[in-house]
């Protein structure tokens, strides 16, 4: 029997069960938390010429100890076999043996002597692995030659697995390559290396920064600004660049590899990074990539992954992050985007007593990075994309131990600066006679849309406004009374930079043979005698940049 009571709380309770599905149904338009994607990849090398002390069993249980830590807090990953990995069966066994629902198995594109001599072609190395970018990466062959090459690993890696590699990456892959990987064999992830200039011979500078983008069918480092010239493959950046340091510092590598002891190998850092990564406002999706190459040997990352990875499931369990393998995320980035999305990358707070603060902002169309620093503002990067360019090995090959792969510079504040000090756009104004630095407080990031981001500052007897969108950058000042503000580019002294004049229609640039402009559709761009590059004045307290090289 029910008493009347009962019937009474059973009332309130319907009430309140009804009210708050209400509630549920108004509310669940508002924005939800954008997903924070971590792939764990390791890839592996069956030889290390570079260090004797290396040998084949220390990279083999380099690998066994990494399966063991990922078991031990059940996180899944991806792993990336070299060919002459992919051909020892002590390899085929150990990855073999992993549960397929939590791990996968794909290519890392360095070349060694087995797979190019069996695909018909002279070693021209001078070991049996050979990093240089003319010898042991596809840059280094004809495309008639990297077909070939395709051809031979992928129909090996099937006879091991069973299947055709999903997930192909590598610190390069040229445009060619990539094309055809997708076209015949359907790949639906790949990855390259961050930012950086010359490390290990490689530059890859100004691209889309950290996430994924669809590459451009004549550029693989180029993002497409339209789906039909675009490679429908995302390409992930790898190895978790620090979004103050690694572009700031400029000097040292300072990413989430475990062998790092300042970086991916101290727990203060670790901690700041997954922190930043996983809780500051981010549009789109946030991405990173941990792991190691097994060339670094167990060792060398021992300690920085035992910090890590408890960190990764604790987060994961908190429901912060995903954890998944490089195909997953691929395949949801292609479900989710037809075209390369608008996202960011933000830091609201800095490690230790540091007061900078910065957001990252990827388009189709461009990038662009704010920089706060002692409560000033510098745009310290903007870089054009333009799906037209092709990079310099898409017919041809590299004969030096080097590669290049740019896009269109407009402001680089690291290139045109100096160590530890980049360059660019400073936010000015005029107070009593004199140009001084626009001075201000804490900026506060959200999402405004689906490609729109705003950095809101506050600054003077109000605040800047700053909106990114795909193809623009609006900054307003909103102050009363109004004040005298410009942005002015300033470089390093002896900086070779590609602009070349102001004219009527904008400030022009050419670089690498291209030429390109930067167009202010509100405001106007003018020359000085400042020691500035040139100045962009507002009208009506607002500028409007147009960053559509297209």
């Amino acid at each position: 029997m029910i008493h009347k009571n009962t019937h009474f709380f059973l009332l309130i309770a319907y009430c309140l069960f009804v009210q708050s599905g209400v509630f549920a149904q108004r509310t669940k338009l508002s924005p939800q938390p954008e997903p924070k994607i971590v792939n764990i990849v390791n890839f592996i090398r069956e030889i290390e010429p570079r260090d004797g002390n290396i040998t084949k069993d220390v990279l083999y249980e380099t690998v066994v100890n990494q399966i063991k830590l990922m078991k031990k807090y059940h996180l899944g990953g991806t792993f990336l076999l070299q060919y002459d990995a992919l051909i020892d069966k002590r390899y085929q066994d150990l990855l073999k043996s992993l549960p397929e629902d939590e791990f996968e198995i794909g290519a890392w594109w360095e070349l060694p002597q087995p797979l190019i001599e069996k695909a018909g072609i002279k070693w021209r190395g001078k070991y049996a692995w050979d990093w240089h970018s003319d010898v042991g990466f596809s840059v280094g062959y004809t495309p008639a030659e990297r077909e070939k090459i395709i051809d031979v690993y992928f129909h090996d890696f099937r006879e091991v697995f069973g299947h055709y590699p999903r997930s192909v990456a590598s610190w390069v892959i040229d445009a060619h390559s990539l094309g055809y990987m997708y076209d015949k064999y359907k790949i639906v992830a790949s990855a390259n290396c961050k930012d950086q200039v010359g490390t290990d011979g490689f530059t890859l500078w100004g691209g889309y920064w950290n996430q994924a983008y669809y590459p451009s069918r004549l550029n693989s480092y180029m993002p497409a600004q339209h789906a039909e010239k675009q490679i429908p493959v995302p390409v992930f950046r790898m190895l978790g660049s620090d979004p103050i340091r690694q572009y700031a510092d400029g000097r040292t590598v300072t990413t989430l590899e475990p062998v790092y002891s300042h970086a991916g190998g101290n727990e203060q850092w670790i901690n700041w990074f997954f922190g930043t990564f996983s809780g500051d406002p981010s549009l789109g999706f946030n991405y990173t990539q941990a792991g190691q190459e097994n060339s670094f040997t167990w060792e060398g990352m021992k300690k920085g992954l035992e910090i890590q990875m408890p960190i990764i499931a604790r987060l994961r369990s908190e429901g912060k992050i995903r954890v998944e393998t490089m195909k997953s995320s691929g395949e949801w980035f292609k479900k989710t985007y037809k075209v390369t999305p608008a996202t960011t990358f933000t830091v609201s707070r800095d490690l230790g007593e540091s007061d900078k603060k910065t957001i990252w902002y990827n388009s189709r169309f461009y990038r662009l990075n704010l920089l706060w620093e002692n409560g000033s503002m510098r745009i310290t990067d903007i870089h054009l994309f333009n799906e037209t360019v092709p990079d310099k090995y898409l017919k041809d090959v590299t004969t030096i131990n080097q590669s290049f792969f740019y896009t269109l510079p407009v402001a680089d504040g690291f290139q045109w600066g100096k160590a530890g000090k980049p360059e660019g756009f400073r936010l000015m104004m005029n107070e009593g006679g004199r140009e001084v630095p626009v001075k201000g407080g804490d900026p506060v990031f959200k999402n405004i849309s689906k490609t729109k981001a705003l950095a809101s500052w506050p600054a003077g007897s109000g605040s800047f406004e700053i909106t990114m969108d795909e193809k623009s950058i609006t900054i307003a000042a909103k102050n009363n009374p109004p004040v005298n503000w410009f942005l002015d580019l300033y470089v390093a002294g002896n900086a070779v930079t590609a602009f070349k004049e102001v004219s009527g229609e904008g400030a022009q640039y050419e670089f690498d043979g291209h030429r390109y402009q930067l167009r202010a559709t509100h405001g106007s761009i003018e020359k000085t005698d400042n020691g500035s590059l040139f100045r962009i004045r507002p009208k009506g307290q607002r500028i409007v940049l147009s960053l559509a090289d297209l």
